[in-house]
């Protein structure tokens, strides 16, 4: 008796879903035919209201070099065409997308993206659902790389404001208009794990309504790459070029080597900096930087330059000047008689003796003038104030410009259709 009971149940249920089918085949062949789908709803009586929202499954990436970013969604478009309503078992009718090309849709476009893809994989990513009173909801999963206009003059403590442009391609807004499905802050969200991003943050999104609807995504460059690809080398290369005020003057190898090497080094920094961004005519907070560090190490080969020349004058002129403290001018024969014995002086005892004293007192003054501990491994002047000077501006500077962009807002300039 059991067995028989659940076998009828099982049976009712088989006939019930067979009804239903039959019965919504029924009011679908009813609804199609003689439906125009070349005609909006409302056509010539009220304007059709396409109500819209986004979610965004996967966000990123984010192309500096083409201001432009890539953006996973699922668009969903609702709007109410009184031809397609009906009576039946059910309030909400789920069907597939072949319905959508047998019935009027609108015909969205996106007003700034450079490519969309609609998912077709394994079957086309499209959903319909009808209601009885005629409201329909249609959603897409699409790709889209849109443009993204970029101010940089903050970079890399830069922000941005990439906007998501769509609207109607055929139909002004006197036929149709679009609105968000919920309020503003609502009709767009993003999915939590849904951000791709290496270079950024994803601070916030908002929705307002123009001529066309438009999204606004928020982003905040993370600084952490440019701080150890770019400022951390640009702060060595300074610093390296600050040890030849360390060095003897004398030991012009080492400096020029310093001088130069680290010269050259800011110019390749300051080029790959440079590549990495697209060729904007104004200068960045990077530029900044690089061009005072490219300064202070400039300055460094110049000071030893400096030093350097100073170092000939300097030798050259005491060593004149002592020598001719040391030798005031004589008769030429005493001098002659004085350094070189010729045939010429006398045998007088008292000369040569004379003469022999004030060779070697005249030797000995030579020699003195010429010591090497007072000539050579000597420290500038210039260099001793360069120790400070240098490092306590360049560190002014690195409290300055850090304060100046780390604590302030970047601004970010959004994009807004007149209307």
């Amino acid at each position: 008796w059991i067995n028989d009971l659940s076998q009828s149940s099982e049976a009712q249920k088989e006939t019930g879903t067979i009804d239903n089918s039959t019965v919504f085949t029924r009011i679908l062949d009813g609804l199609l035919d003689g439906y125009d789908n070349r005609l909006r709803p409302g056509l010539g009586e009220n304007v059709t209201e396409i109500k819209t929202n986004i979610f965004v499954t996967s966000f990123g990436p984010v192309s500096d070099t083409e201001m432009e970013y890539t953006i996973d969604v699922f668009f969903r478009q609702s709007w109410k065409d009184e031809r397609l309503c009906f009576k039946g078992p059910m309030e909400m009718l789920p069907l597939n997308n072949l319905l959508a090309s047998n019935i009027w849709t609108p015909d969205t476009f996106f007003l700034n993206g450079k490519k969309s893809i609609a998912h077709n994989m394994t079957t086309p990513n499209k959903l319909l659902r009808l209601k009885d009173d005629g409201t329909l909801l249609y959603t897409m999963r699409l790709t889209i790389s849109a443009e993204c206009p970029m101010q940089l003059e903050d970079f890399p403590m830069d922000a941005h404001a990439c906007p998501l442009k769509f609207g109607s391609y055929a139909y002004p807004i006197s036929e149709v208009v679009y609105t968000w499905s919920q309020e503003a802050t609502k009709s767009v969200s993003v999915a939590e794990d849904g951000s791709r991003l290496n270079q950024y943050h994803l601070t916030g999104q908002s929705a307002g309504q123009y001529t066309v609807m438009m999204a606004h995504f928020y982003l905040k460059r993370k600084i952490g790459y440019f701080v150890i690809q770019t400022y951390m080398p640009c702060f060595m290369t300074v610093i390296l070029s600050q040890v030849s005020f360390w060095l003897n003057r004398e030991s012009v190898p080492a400096r020029t080597v310093f001088g130069v090497t680290t010269v050259l080094t800011m110019t390749t920094l300051s080029i790959s900096a440079r590549n990495s961004l697209p060729k904007v005519a104004y200068a960045t907070a990077m530029d900044w930087f690089i061009a005072v560090c490219y300064a202070f190490v400039f300055s460094a080969l110049i000071e030893f330059a400096t030093v350097n020349y100073f170092t000939k004058r300097s030798w050259a002129w005491d060593g004149k000047k002592a020598l001719e403290a040391q030798h005031p001018k004589k008769p030429n024969n005493v001098c002659s008689a004085g350094v070189n014995y010729t045939p010429n002086l006398t045998k007088d005892v008292s000369i040569s003796t004379i003469s022999n004293t004030t060779s070697v007192q005249l030797r000995a003054s030579e020699a003195k003038i010429l010591d090497p501990k007072k000539t050579y491994n000597s420290v500038s002047k210039i260099d001793k104030m360069s120790r400070i000077v240098f490092p306590v501006l360049f560190g002014t500077f690195n409290l300055v410009y850090w304060a100046t962009y780390l604590n302030r807002e970047p601004v970010v300039k959004r994009v807004v259709t007149p209307m």
